[in-house]
């Protein structure tokens, strides 16, 4: 944070998804947060956080939320490219979890949805709030999903994606998964390790990841493995420039095996070496294990 004089940040997303424990985290950053902004007000609050001898903090993270009209919202990627532009650091971040988990929450902790009403069902309130917001979704330049994802786990990612990540370099996330429990929806790619031989079925190695010597000596001695690694860093060494030659902030590269214990977590851990060694700024999530 030291590099940039200031910085913006919006977050939007789902309801229940986390946005407020973002910016609660922002906050803790010291960030001056505000939450649930009228988008009519963004642009006053912009002009006033442009003019360098602002009042306000030099690091500011605005929640925007769906109870705004879907017209506003086609403002913001606009105002964010405009910013930046100006050479003032701004940056969308998007956070959402899938529907079955974001009612479970609702539910938990009987709070009331924000498009919920007498005639409008919870479920019917996520799916407009979807069809509102959705549109950011696609314009955010880091798209979290946390339907897998503990508290620390979220406010982790948010202190070393966001506030740790240096000016002008692209953070990079390596994700391991396991399809049983589904393909995360914030990945820009997906690799798929089922045809690798799976160390489950070794019973010695059943109770180690791919963390682990035992499992790494395993997979590393399969030709299979090693020329899925092979072929693996040779596409990411050739693809990953160009991210950040298109001024890409944030890429999230996931690896999936059945259970997400053995082989993705294997191999998204050596990738993470190979790519840490060519000062890469790599942070590593194995979101089953």
């Amino acid at each position: 944070m030291k590099e940039q004089e200031r910085r913006l940040i919006i977050v939007s997303g789902l309801s229940g998804a986390g946005k407020t424990v973002v910016l609660n985290m922002l906050e803790d950053l010291s960030y001056y947060t505000i939450d649930n902004l009228p988008i009519s007000l963004l642009n006053t609050l912009i002009k006033q956080f442009s003019d360098k001898n602002n009042n306000l903090a030099k690091h500011i993270a605005i929640g925007i939320d769906a109870r705004n009209s879907l017209d506003d919202f086609s403002f913001i990627p606009e105002t964010i490219a405009s910013l930046n532009n100006k050479d003032i650091p701004a940056e969308l971040i998007f956070i959402e979890a899938e529907d079955d988990v974001l009612t479970k929450r609702f539910s938990e902790t009987r709070r009331k949805h924000p498009l919920s009403s007498d005639d409008i069902s919870l479920s019917d309130a996520i799916k407009q709030e979807r069809n509102i917001i959705g549109a950011l979704a696609e314009a955010a330049d880091l798209s979290i999903d946390t339907s897998h994802m503990q508290l620390h786990e979220l406010r982790d990612i948010v202190r070393k994606r966001v506030d740790e990540r240096k000016k002008a370099r692209l953070s990079l996330q390596f994700m391991s998964f396991g399809y049983k429990n589904g393909i995360p929806k914030d990945a820009d790619f997906v690799f798929d390790l089922r045809c690798l031989p799976n160390p489950y079925w070794n019973k010695d190695l059943r109770k180690y990841s791919g963390k682990d010597v035992p499992v790494i000596d395993f997979l590393l001695k399969q030709n299979s493995a090693r020329q899925m690694l092979e072929d693996l860093e040779h596409f990411l060494k050739h693809w990953i420039p160009q991210f950040e030659a298109d001024n890409r902030s944030y890429l999230s590269i996931a690896f999936g095996c059945t259970g997400g214990h053995h082989r993705s977590v294997f191999i998204a851990e050596q990738l993470a070496k190979q790519f840490n060694n060519m000062d890469k700024q790599v942070i590593i999530r194995h979101r089953d294990l």
